[in-house]
């Protein structure tokens, strides 16, 4: 598809004169007749869409903050000592001041949360969540204080404009509150000439203000913009462009959000799910699957053959990933800033001629979720056999959920396809047990697994598929539609405490929800045993989150959420260690091949505590006047 920047409405020079922010100084030497009135620049919808696509450019794009970058914080993935810079490597040492740059390795650039500064240009490697959700908001603010100006447009074009505006407005609000707790909610354009004042709202009290946002959007905006007439002046190009479907979807996860044990603890001081929350999340998310189901929208699940493709495209001249399945994405530029960068570094430097930081899958986490084909997880004790699920320690990788397999890399699986010099040879395969060249704590995998979700095999030194002619093109989505239905079924279940609860708007229950995403992977419905009650089946949604999104970013915010984050065994990271049997030879199918002393190793304990369920906020900020106060603990 076309880059999104290549289709946005001229609007003219007026930007930095408006909102009074950076690169202004050249304003002073523009001639008069240069310079557009505020009624100019928000008269018509060519001129305010202009400036309301500059928003887009405010919503980082996680996956390529730098040359290789962490957004996995939680039990589930393991950097290399080589890249102890990252936020991974800080967090698992407990030190959560790592998310801002002043704190952060490499000049403050390795976190995708924090940069600088409010950089709206075209380098992922200069965008942060923090200054530009504040940019953006303050940009929404002062659109939607001029909407009265736009008197030369339809009703449909302002519904657009104003449907996009408070969207950007409530979806910054809420990814900022769920890192950092209840905030000022900045519903107005801010006088620079007065002292601050504005106090921290509770948990509860934000998220109020972020649904009426995004609830009023989700009013406003059409399903798919090609479908509109101003749409389609841009017709075929507006797949990123923000519509009802992404307004329902944030509206749904905030309010679940807010009915989380974490932040209704925050807001009321109980350790509980709100049900109200929960129910009204269910609510939002059936309508916008009630959309869907209905073949409302254009979006649906997309076939288990095709999974990859939700995560990266190869060979297709930097075509952006998602396909009908992902909701809400950052946009892109250039996909060299993938293919040199995060694509190198899931593979040990010995195969990849790349970074030595690789970020790899933790064998705690593989082995707690990843269960068997038959539905049944692992033992808690992997080392011992399981005659209820079938899993045998001598055979750990046989019969394995189908979505293990694409998941990761695992003992034994071929890694280079093609030819290799004859002195590489016994590299061709992931040499992944105790002491294989495969394994290491600098630049190798020092878990015993290898990540294959975002990157395909042939991404090695040989087979070059990360060369820049392969246009490997790497962007995980922020929310796609499977998580949708597995947040309707967290939301039905706790807003209604049964396991065949669903909302009034849609004829699913959690149940169902949850099934339809086990069906795509090719996996049996959940098993009678695990419906037993809302906490057990409660328990299976979170291990189907855990397989089904795994390494995409919602871990270190599920396990807060839940408040789990901080106890054992959620703070432990593991290794598999073990040895091939003798017998055992690579080509055949690794699934196949016995090992012996198969096991857990402890590799580190992270020494979280209760401060640790919410970031601290920059001390540059909570001293600027005292509302605005620091989280408990920092």
């Amino acid at each position: 598809m076309q880059l999104i920047k290549q289709n946005i409405y001229v609007f003219g020079a007026c930007l930095c004169l408006l909102l009074g922010t950076t690169s202004c100084l050249d304003y002073l030497e523009r001639t008069p007749e240069s310079v557009i009135s505020e009624e100019t620049a928000f008269l018509n919808f060519q001129n305010f869409q202009g400036y309301t696509e500059e928003l887009y450019q405010c919503v980082p794009n996680f996956t390529t903050s730098y040359w290789t970058s962490s957004w996995n914080w939680g039990e589930d993935e393991m950097v290399s000592a080589a890249g102890n810079f990252h936020v991974t490597f800080a967090f698992d040492r407990g030190n959560f001041w790592a998310w801002q740059v002043e704190h952060s390795g490499h000049g403050g650039q390795a976190s995708w949360m924090d940069k600088w500064s409010a950089n709206t240009g075209d380098n992922p490697h200069q965008k942060g969540l923090w200054p530009l959700a504040w940019y953006g908001i303050r940009k929404a603010n002062l659109g939607l204080e001029n909407l009265d100006r736009m008197t030369d447009a339809t009703d449909e074009e302002r519904a657009l404009i104003e449907g996009q505006l408070l969207f950007f407005r409530g979806w910054f609000h809420f990814m900022l509150i769920q890192h950092v707790g209840g905030l000022p909610y900045i519903d107005r354009v801010l006088p620079g000439d007065q002292q601050l004042r504005e106090p921290r709202l509770s948990y509860h009290e934000s998220a109020e203000k972020a649904a009426a946002d995004l609830r009023r959007a989700a009013d406003l905006l059409p399903i798919n913009w090609d479908n509109t007439v101003a749409g389609r002046r841009t017709l075929g190009r507006n797949e990123l462009r923000i519509n009802k479907i992404m307004a329902l979807a944030y509206l749904g996860k905030n309010l679940l959000y807010a009915g989380s044990p974490l932040m209704n603890f925050e807001s009321t001081g109980s350790r509980s799910y709100n049900a109200d929350f929960c129910r009204r999340s269910a609510e939002a998310f059936g309508e916008l699957l009630d959309l869907v189901e209905s073949g409302q929208t254009q979006y649906a699940l997309m076939p288990f053959d095709r999974w990859h493709s939700l995560f990266y495209t190869m060979g297709q001249n930097w075509a952006l990933s998602g396909g009908t399945e992902s909701i809400f994405r950052s946009l892109y530029w250039s996909g060299d800033q993938s293919n040199w960068g995060i694509t190198k570094q899931f593979f040990p430097s010995i195969v990849v001629d790349g970074d030595a930081t690789k970020f790899v899958p933790t064998a705690n986490y593989v082995n707690r979720n990843f269960g068997m084909a038959n539905g049944y997880p692992l033992p808690a004790d992997v080392s011992n056999a399981d005659p209820e699920s079938g899993y045998d320690p001598e055979y750990p990788f046989r019969g394995r959920d189908p979505r293990f397999y694409k998941s990761v890399v695992f003992d034994g699986v071929q890694v280079v396809q093609g030819s290799m010099p004859p002195n590489q040879e016994d590299n061709r395969y992931a040499n992944l047990f105790s002491g294989g060249s495969y394994r290491g704590a600098v630049s190798g995998s020092p878990t015993g697994y290898l990540n294959r979700k975002f990157v395909p095999l042939t991404a090695n030194a040989y087979d070059n598929a990360f060369a820049f002619g392969a246009a490997l093109h790497l962007n995980v989505p922020y929310l796609r539609l499977a998580d949708v239905y597995l947040m309707y079924a967290e939301a039905a279940l706790m807003g209604h405490n049964a396991v065949g609860a669903r909302s009034s708007n849609f004829t699913k229950t959690a149940l169902d929800a949850v099934n339809v995403i086990r069906e795509r992977a090719g996996m049996p419905g959940v098993l009678p045993e695990f419906q037993t009650s809302v906490d057990v089946f409660l328990e299976e949604i979170k291990r189907e989150r855990a397989v089904e999104l795994a390494f995409e970013r919602h871990r270190f915010n599920d396990l807060r959420r839940w408040m789990q984050l901080i106890e054992r065994p959620y703070t432990l990271k593991t290794s598999m260690e073990f040895n091939r049997a003798p017998e055992s030879e690579v080509g055949e199918d690794p699934a196949d091949m016995r090992v012996l002393n198969f096991r857990e190793q402890v590799l580190l304990e992270r020494p979280l505590a209760d401060r640790h369920y919410w970031l601290p906020l920059k001390v540059s900020d909570v001293t600027l006047y005292p509302e605005f106060r620091q989280n408990p603990g920092w």
